[in-house]
């Protein structure tokens, strides 16, 4: 096979137990084909949509039922965003449990944890571009926690929203976001994140003198999996494209959040739970920062994996860190069930 650019993004060989499946489950390289998709999809929903209170709703109605495949391209890319989210959890949870975030890969772990939280936020604002009356409550409710952080909450809404209150330019603000604040930063952090993989060392791996298995694979071989995954995951998102479609619902006449029939997407419903219990900075804005905050210190604060222990499953030397991170996603999971169940 004649080199290429797409050969050259990886390595000459790599260790071969540390590229099978099992061990990476492939989410790293999901997530990057996820968000190509993305790109893609949303470039071309950009020729149809109108970011005006007035036409929103209207325009992704004519995009799912008018336009010309509209409607398998709004679906695509909403199950790409939905995925994305569900793969870098588990990728998160991979490098966790594997110990994969030893020196000197600590600052690309912060770089995934931060392109996580930009991913959120993506998902957020694009849940809030549909404009119709299924957004209302988690618009507001979301966007008023941002009030309640003494000092700077005010100002820093206004700035998000347009305005001391959501409204019509909310919409404007949060198109921007999705485009320019948040897409683009995503885009170079992902860039980022892959020239540190390289740059740190490829697959988290133990010392040659330690391993048990020294089998590699060729950058070839690499790349054949990986396009037989982009087949794979392209047939699963045409599948759940076709007989799946996003939400859809009529468009905003006034907001408000006297409704008991929506509440917030998927991905916020634990925080949706935990404001029952109070105060809405404390459950809301505070408790999600230290949980996003003991999720950064992982790498620095627990103890570090041993580097004979490095490149396989559930090392010994680390179990503080995957105790600390179940309890998390068992937390979050349990407030996320209880939230559908009384909603």
């Amino acid at each position: 096979m004649r080199p290429n650019f797409f050969l050259h993004l990886h390595p000459p060989t790599i260790p071969a137990k540390q590229s099978r499946w099992r061990y990476t489950l492939g989410a790293g390289g999901t997530a990057v084909f996820l968000v190509l998709v993305l790109i893609v999809t949303g470039t071309m929903e950009m020729f149809y949509y109108t970011p005006t209170p007035e036409k929103a709703a209207l325009s992704i109605q004519m995009i799912s039922y008018h336009v010309p495949l509209g409607g398998l391209v709004r679906n695509l890319h909403y199950w790409s965003a939905q995925l994305l989210m569900v793969v870098m959890v588990v990728h998160l949870i991979r490098v966790v449990f594997t110990g994969a975030y030893t020196p000197p890969r600590r600052f690309n772990y912060l770089l995934g944890l931060v392109l996580f939280v930009v991913v959120v936020m993506l998902n957020f604002t694009g849940y809030v571009l549909r404009w119709d009356q299924g957004i209302q409550w988690a618009l507001v409710v979301g966007t008023n926690l941002i009030k309640t952080i003494p000092i700077i909450g005010e100002p820093v809404y206004q700035i998000l929203t347009g305005g001391t209150q959501a409204g019509e330019a909310t919409l404007t603000r949060f198109y921007a976001w999705h485009i320019f604040g948040l897409a683009l930063p995503m885009v170079i952090l992902i860039g980022w994140h892959i020239f540190r993989v390289r740059r740190d060392g490829g697959i988290a791996v133990a010392p040659p003198t330690l391993r048990e298995d020294n089998e590699r694979i060729t950058r070839y071989e690499l790349a054949r999996r990986e396009v037989l995954a982009m087949l794979l995951i392209s047939s699963a998102l045409i599948v759940l494209a076709t007989f799946s479609p996003a939400p859809i619902a009529p468009p905003i006449t006034e907001l408000n959040t006297n409704t008991n029939d929506y509440g917030a997407p998927w991905f916020f419903l634990w925080v949706q739970q935990l404001l029952n219990f109070g105060d809405p900075f404390l459950w809301g804005v505070l408790i999600p920062l230290i949980i996003l905050g003991v999720l950064a210190l992982i790498p620095y604060i627990f103890p570090q994996p041993a580097d004979s222990e490095l490149g396989r499953w559930f090392p010994k030397s680390n179990r503080v860190a995957r105790i600390v991170l179940t309890g998390i996603s068992v937390l979050i999971l349990l407030f996320s069930v209880l939230a559908l169940v009384f909603q």
